[in-house]
């Protein structure tokens, strides 16, 4: 049996294999939660990330929110922030058990409503960050087993919304960003304090998404002020520091996409270039080349919250 803190040893996952009581873990979901498909909506749906097809209805945020920013441990994901139909920003942080589907409870706040609106996220199996937004440039953090409001991290190098977060079990990396910003810059996750710069994107990229294994984040789509909405998707090794190089690109270019990873994929969902998308295409992030085909969303959106139970934050 595990300790205390859920931890094997390897003498009992060998005795659990022998007797036949060892399972594996199930295959990483990814979830996209809330949105606009021309209106703002509460659906949640789900997609299981190492085969391909149409995401499947998961539950419900229960009040409708757009803008918002999803993060997960490999158990429970939350929904944090954005903005309900009505137009204003809210606080609210909601969990789900992303292996049983249902609707979203209560967790906690964010430290405030004021600026949580495309805001970025990353983390580990423990802690969860979630930075920036309109009007805001700080770092918040929670602890994903523990209900609660979440409490101030530090600040990023750049004040900066609609930028890209991932993570690695060890450091949070977030890139690009209104206004105008190709900034690179990461954190410790477990620690408190300031970003260190990173490195750069290839260009000021807005509204893109980003996804990671353990080792390498992915950053895809966006727009920019001197090319518009891109296709391209490039990537980092999450451990050094330097500037992203080019991976491949997407089935479609496009802006305002969410992104969701696990067993060694990125998908990236939804999106807008002057109409909604339901698209879902993916990579595998080990290596590099354009995405392909996975299958659609319920419906054509943008503005949703991603997170998975397979994110590279995890061990």
């Amino acid at each position: 049996m595990p300790n205390y803190q859920g931890v094997w040893s390897l003498s009992e996952v060998y005795q659990a294999v022998g007797q036949n009581n060892w399972t594996n873990p199930p295959p990483a979901r990814g979830l996209f939660g809330g949105g606009n498909t021309g209106s703002t909506t509460a659906a949640i749906e789900y997609i299981t990330i190492a085969s391909t097809g149409n995401a499947a209805s998961f539950g419900s945020l229960g009040t409708a929110r757009e803008r918002l920013v999803g993060l997960a441990s490999a158990t429970r994901g939350l929904f944090a922030g954005g903005e309900n139909s009505g137009g204003s920003a809210v606080n609210t942080i909601q969990y789900v058990t992303i292996n049983t589907a249902g609707n979203a409870s209560d967790f906690g706040d964010l430290v405030t409503a004021s600026g949580a609106v495309f805001q970025a996220s990353g983390g580990s199996d423990t802690r969860g960050l979630v930075s920036g937004g309109q009007t805001v440039n700080t770092i918040q953090y929670l602890t994903f087993q523990t209900l609660g409001n979440a409490a101030d991290f530090g600040d990023m190098t750049v004040s900066r919304y609609a930028h890209a977060g991932c993570s690695s079990p060890t450091r949070t990396i977030f890139a690009g960003g209104q206004s105008q910003t190709n900034v690179i810059d990461y954190v410790t996750t477990a620690t408190t304090g300031n970003a260190l710069d990173f490195g750069d994107l290839p260009q000021t990229y807005y509204a893109l998404a980003a996804a990671s294994s353990n080792t390498r984040g992915v950053f895809g789509g966006g727009s920019s002020s001197a090319t518009g909405e891109t296709n391209q998707i490039s990537y980092v090794t999450i451990a050094s520091t330097g500037n992203a190089s080019d991976f491949g690109d997407l089935t479609q270019a496009r802006q305002y996409l969410s992104a969701v990873s696990g067993d060694g994929r990125a998908v990236f969902g939804g999106g807008y270039i002057s109409s909604y998308y339901n698209i879902l295409d993916y990579i595998d992030i080990a290596s590099t080349g354009n995405a392909s085909d996975f299958g659609d969303l319920s419906a054509a959106k943008r503005f949703m919250g991603s997170c998975s139970s397979g994110n590279g934050g995890l061990s």
